[in-house]
């Protein structure tokens, strides 16, 4: 296994590898393996709707199961960035003052409430989505893709030191696109295969609109706060996972 991809599983996922030494590089490149670490969290989540589904579980049950997985696999960190941002955007502060917000350890009401819906909206369209175990695993692609877009060339970080401090613009757009390329062509092949061309195309579409919604949020946090940190990612990753799961509930 590469340095780039022990780092990336390292850093996104619960699962502990030796990751050595660490350069922007490096860091780089394990961005863009971010997206395989999705198959960690969301092979973790589908294998737990198997589970409740031979154990006779409801669905709204085995999917709020499912998602207390992710939770339980990432640590929670993409979870508490997400609330991290909402309370430093909801302050409506200048870029100086919502850094000092996002960095505290405590959560505010931004916060309480942004997770308490994305976590509700999660369950509700994995719960209803047409094939649960294909959509918790499409979802938890997408929602890495937006890693690679948020560290590419051009990209700054928003205050020194910190993970977005070692990540900011070590990823080259074309190499970000590469990355985005194989990921759709996958998740399309994956959902023809399970569910016909229909399947085939919410697959796409899913991975497309996850990380549509993330580029939308990153251009309004980097214009806000002047660029990403570690929360910012993390944000990402939730909010392009929750797109993709509506997306894969869609009939």
């Amino acid at each position: 296994m590469s340095a780039a991809l022990r780092l990336a599983v390292t850093l996104l996922t619960v699962v502990p590898l030796p990751a050595g030494p660490v350069d922007r590089r490096t860091a780089g490149r394990a961005m863009l393996a971010a997206p395989l670490t999705g198959l960690i969290v969301g092979g973790g989540a589908a294998a737990v709707l198997l589970a409740g589904d031979l154990a006779g579980l409801a669905a709204p049950l085995r999917a709020a199961l499912a998602v207390a997985a992710t939770a339980v696999l990432t640590r929670a960190l993409h979870l508490d960035g997400l609330a991290d941002l909402a309370d430093g955007l909801g302050s409506r502060r200048p870029a100086d003052a919502a850094l000092d917000v996002m960095k505290r350890s405590d959560i505010g009401p931004f916060g309480v409430v942004t997770l308490l819906l994305v976590l509700l909206v999660q369950v509700t369209a994995l719960a209803t989505a047409p094939d649960a175990v294909a959509a918790v695993l499409v979802a938890a692609v997408a929602g890495r893709l937006a890693l690679p877009w948020a560290c590419r060339t051009g990209v700054p970080c928003a205050r020194p030191g910190g993970l977005g401090a070692l990540v900011a613009g070590t990823v080259g757009t074309r190499a970000a696109a590469a990355v985005t390329a194989v990921a759709v062509a996958a998740a399309g092949a994956m959902g023809a295969g399970l569910d016909g061309v229909a399947g085939g195309v919410r697959a796409v579409a899913a991975v497309l609109v996850g990380l549509a919604t993330a580029l939308l949020m990153l251009r309004h946090a980097v214009r806000r706060l002047g660029g990403i940190t570690g929360d910012v990612l993390g944000a990402l990753v939730e909010l392009a996972t929750t797109a993709a799961l509506v997306a894969m509930a869609a009939r």
